[in-house]
């Protein structure tokens, strides 16, 4: 880039120009050593656009930065411009190819320096409507030093920045997997990742992909600033080159979501700006994060892409891990549950067998009718209690929350779902192998009374107790195999009387 200058008018008669308070020297130094100051880019540039315009008495200064992946201006700091003049504006032309207000007299002069940082453009920056006529060699050399002070200052300015970016972003991807590890569902895992990465990002959503049975990508996961209406479940469907990349493990970085065509879904009007980012490691794909921002929000630069790459790359770690460390706890509980089955098959049950196997000798050897029927009550409680009990070892053996597999389980879960309700679980027996005989649609016939009868009986006053047996040894009148429900309870109804047990039967 280069710096140029034009001739202006002539100070008007009778119009002395402007003296300053300081000397230009002094003026200049305090301001060299002001822009250096502030670390921080976006208000350093804007010190350096109102400095520039206030030393050389501009009325408007700009300062364009160049975006070096598309060779545009990317951003833009003004002075001396309100919020109406900024609507209106038209080009300039070299050194300065961004707006100035359309009120700027073609006569005006117009002074212009490059900005350079480690020999590299960074931007221009351009004044005009000297308040005095034309600027001077003494305002070219002022310019010519605030550009070169700037280029310093910005180079530092880009180092502290980006230190404190990847800072930002280590701490993040800490926290996530910290949070990741310390349990949680994995839907929960998903939205950890989701609302750490958009808060980093700078996104306004932050959205977890996973590929589904069509062989595409869906939503499942989506944290926003926004409303979220309509985002989650919303699909790439297969053959998408988006897809394609995705699913080899591709980043894909998008100028403009809205307008882009390779985005298809439905949601893409919303965005401008977005990352999505595979979620895999080892060579496992588990998903994708996607960070979009609004329209017209400024874009990702490579830095924030390299930063936001090296995040999904940890979080699918800590997912990985994550998952292993809940498979790991599944695994210690349900050898557990199998340690306590066997140990109650093994002792309890033997013991409590072998105890009714001698109430009753004693029973058949007693002569005397009233201890005959004591021993009696005591031989079928005895065998009311093994049965509850081989139940307990039954549920102890289906895998916790997941939807059993067989006719017995699904009856138990049955009962454990009203037990929530009635706040007592119901006794359960079995008798027959239910399992091996009981099928559908009868299975489904009878899970549908079972629940009438329990819904029932939670209807029920004073109800304590609620007794379920499923019988697959029972008859119908003709003598053809059946299944029989019967569910009985110790409530009253209305009038006070006991209600009758409910009893449902059905041929195998």
């Amino acid at each position: 880039m280069t710096e140029e200058t034009t001739d202006a008018a002539a100070v008007p008669p009778g119009e002395a120009a402007p003296v300053p308070e300081k000397p230009p020297l002094s003026l200049l130094l305090e301001a060299v050593l002001s822009i250096g100051s502030d670390l921080e880019l976006r208000a350093m540039l804007q010190q350096i656009v109102d400095t520039a315009t206030e030393l050389t008495g501009a009325r408007y200064g700009a300062l364009g930065v160049l975006d070096p992946e598309r060779g545009t201006i990317g951003e833009l700091y003004t002075a001396g411009l309100d919020d109406t003049e900024g609507q209106r504006t038209s080009p300039l032309p070299f050194p300065c190819p961004f707006p100035f207000p359309d009120g700027v007299p073609p006569g005006h002069s117009v002074l212009g320096a490059p900005i350079r940082v480690h020999d590299q453009d960074f931007g221009t920056l351009c004044l005009t409507g000297k308040h005095t006529g034309g600027f001077t060699d003494s305002d070219a050399a002022v310019l010519r030093a605030l550009a070169s002070q700037a280029g310093i200052a910005i180079a530092n300015a880009r180092l502290y920045e980006a230190a404190r970016q990847r800072e930002r972003w280590i701490e993040g991807a800490a926290a996530v997997t910290t949070a990741l590890l310390t349990g949680g569902s994995a839907a929960d895992a998903l939205m950890t990742v989701a609302e750490g990465a958009r808060a980093l990002a700078d996104a306004t959503a932050g959205v977890i992909l996973q590929p589904n049975e069509a062989g595409g990508m869906e939503i499942v996961t989506a944290s926003t600033l926004d409303d979220p209406a309509g985002i989650v479940g919303t699909a790439i469907e297969p053959g998408s080159a988006v897809l394609t990349q995705l699913l080899g493990g591709e980043p894909v970085f998008i100028e403009d979501s809205a307008t882009d065509p390779r985005m298809t879904t439905h949601v893409r009007s919303r965005f401008g700006p977005s990352m999505m980012l595979p979620l895999q490691s080892g060579g496992r794909l588990i998903g994708t994060l996607a960070l979009p921002r609004r329209r017209g929000d400024r874009p990702y630069t490579a830095v924030d892409r390299l930063l936001a790459t090296q995040f999904a790359s940890q979080a699918a770690l800590a997912l990985v891990l994550a998952d292993a460390g809940h498979d790991r706890e599944r695994l210690a509980v349900y050898e557990d549950r199998d340690r306590i089955a066997r140990d109650l098959h093994d002792l309890v049950v033997q013991r409590l067998f072998a105890t009714e196997m001698m109430l009753e000798s004693t029973r058949r050897r007693a002569a005397v009718p009233e201890t005959d029927e004591l021993l009696g009550r005591a031989v079928d409680e005895l065998d009311s209690t093994i049965q509850e009990v081989r139940t307990a070892i039954f549920a102890l053996q289906q895998p916790p929350a997941e939807a059993p597999a067989t006719f017995r389980g699904r009856v138990l879960r049955e009962t454990g779902g009203a037990a929530a309700l009635l706040g007592f679980p119901p006794s359960v027996h079995f008798t027959g192998a239910v399992d091996a005989l009981v099928r559908g649609p009868v299975d489904r016939q009878l899970l549908a009374a079972l629940r009438g009868a329990l819904a029932a009986a939670h209807r029920r006053a004073g109800v304590s107790a609620i007794d379920v047996e499923v019988d697959a040894t029972a008859e119908l009148p003709d003598g053809r195999a059946a299944v029989r429900l019967t569910v009985a309870d110790d409530g009253r109804e209305e009038d006070g009387s006991r209600p009758s047990p409910v009893i449902w039967r059905a041929p195998l």
